[in-house]
């Protein structure tokens, strides 16, 4: 029996990456003997076990056979005989199959070592090609670490997306890797690369037909719509910002991409587009509801908001209601930022200031002052019974709010 130290974590010790978690594989062993020496077993598919006193995983070497189409179609295979080598070739990339025996000695059968120095990722094997999930991670590496894709390894990509072996992809995975993706540090990268193999416009149809799409080139120097929303998420990348608020840096324009040719480079109505676009990629791709109800409320509104100079008191009281910024300021907060990026996202724009977002937050601090409560009690008091007193309250607060933000917002 013995073990190695696998994968990521070999990876990013010669990156000189901080190191998140060990995974483990053991040659020569049988689940008899691992669970003799006190490992508890919890893999479903294969047998995986974890250390009885540091609780980090070890997996049986093992090897694997497609038997049908999609990530989930492998027959897995482990025995004592199953060699480290023969478990590293069914790994995806050269840099992911790098291992460490416990005297510290590294094994790397497959030249991953070099890819590393050379910032290049390539597939082990045609077997790559037998799992779609392979397609997104890649280009999430590439996302991760700044690296180029190999010829070759573009190529099986692009062979994997026409044979439709990307179309076996279950939506709770693309979700997974999309969102792992989105909170890299440069997320354009992995569209680009989805992009140019083809496999954006089977995933994401509703991202894959902005590029092209023009827009007024005195409100966005960049033109092209899809360039701009990768300079979107790139800029909430570089802010260090959520998940939803990534999310809706992406999706916040889908509606432009149904805009017809002969109305370009204008967009008008893209807002309601792009809410119903957003809810159906939302549906399709399982996203969670944090995610997806922010998104919903970005696509909807960052016109809006980004006109909030000219907006009435009475308009900008609306939309703090219509975001449910009271109940919920840590949203309103993300709102507010995916709009900025959506400012932020376009050629000279990054360091400038986005006046709107603070116009917003006084208004919401003003509008918070309002006493609801004492609003309420006082009608409740003076319409004892009545059914018109939920109306009421609601409209008195309204009313309240309109005049707090008039009162504390410098109008011409």
């Amino acid at each position: 029996m013995k073990t190695y130290l696998v994968g990521g974590s070999v990876r990013d010790e010669l990156l000189g990456l901080p190191v998140q978690d060990h995974d483990y594989v053991v040659v020569g062993a049988s689940p008899e003997e691992m669970e003799q020496l006190g490992y508890r077993p919890v893999g479903k598919d294969f047998p995986v076990f974890l250390h009885p006193q540091t609780n980090e995983q070890y997996a049986l070497a093992r090897t694997e056979r497609k038997i049908s189409l999609g990530y989930k179609g492998f027959e897995v295979f482990t025995s004592p005989q199953v060699t480290l080598q023969e478990d590293l070739a069914r790994r995806d990339l050269t840099i992911n199959s790098i291992a460490k025996d416990e005297a510290g000695n590294i094994i790397d059968p497959f030249n991953g070592v070099a890819d590393l120095e050379a910032g290049i990722l390539r597939h082990i094997s045609p077997a790559f090609s037998e799992d779609p999930v392979r397609i997104l991670r890649a280009a999430r590496f590439a996302a991760r670490f700044g690296f180029s894709i190999a010829p070759e390894t573009l190529m099986l990509m692009n062979d994997m997306v026409h044979n439709g072996e990307v179309d076996a992809l279950v939506p709770e995975r693309v979700w997974q890797e999309l969102a792992r993706g989105l909170m890299e540090k440069n997320p354009s990268r992995m569209f680009y690369i989805l992009k140019e193999c083809g496999a954006l416009a089977r995933i994401i149809p509703e991202v894959n037909v902005l590029f092209g799409v023009p827009q007024p080139a005195h409100v966005h120097p960049e033109i092209d719509t899809g360039v701009h929303i990768m300079m979107v998420i790139d800029y909430a990348a570089a802010q260090n910002y959520s998940l939803p608020v990534r999310f809706a840096a992406l999706t916040h324009d889908l509606g432009k991409g149904t805009t017809s040719p002969e109305e370009w480079p204008r967009h008008i109505g893209h807002e309601d587009r792009s809410v119903e676009l957003t809810k159906n990629l939302c549906e399709r791709i399982k996203v969670p509801k944090e995610s997806r109800d922010l998104a919903l409320l970005v696509a909807r509104y960052h016109g809006e908001v980004h006109r909030a100079e000219e907006l009435k008191p009475s308009t900008m009281a609306k939309m703090l209601q219509a975001v449910d910024a009271y109940r919920k300021p840590g949203r309103f907060e993300e709102f507010l930022q995916a709009c900025a990026c959506d400012f932020h996202g376009r050629p000279g724009y990054a360091t400038r200031p986005y006046l709107p977002a603070d116009r917003f937050r006084k208004a919401y601090l003003a509008a918070k002052k309002v006493d609801a409560g004492a609003i309420a009690a006082e009608l409740r008091k003076n319409l004892p019974g009545s059914t018109a007193l939920p109306s009421a309250i609601n409209t008195c607060v309204h009313s309240a709010r309109i005049a707090r933000i008039k009162a504390e917002l410098i109008y011409s």
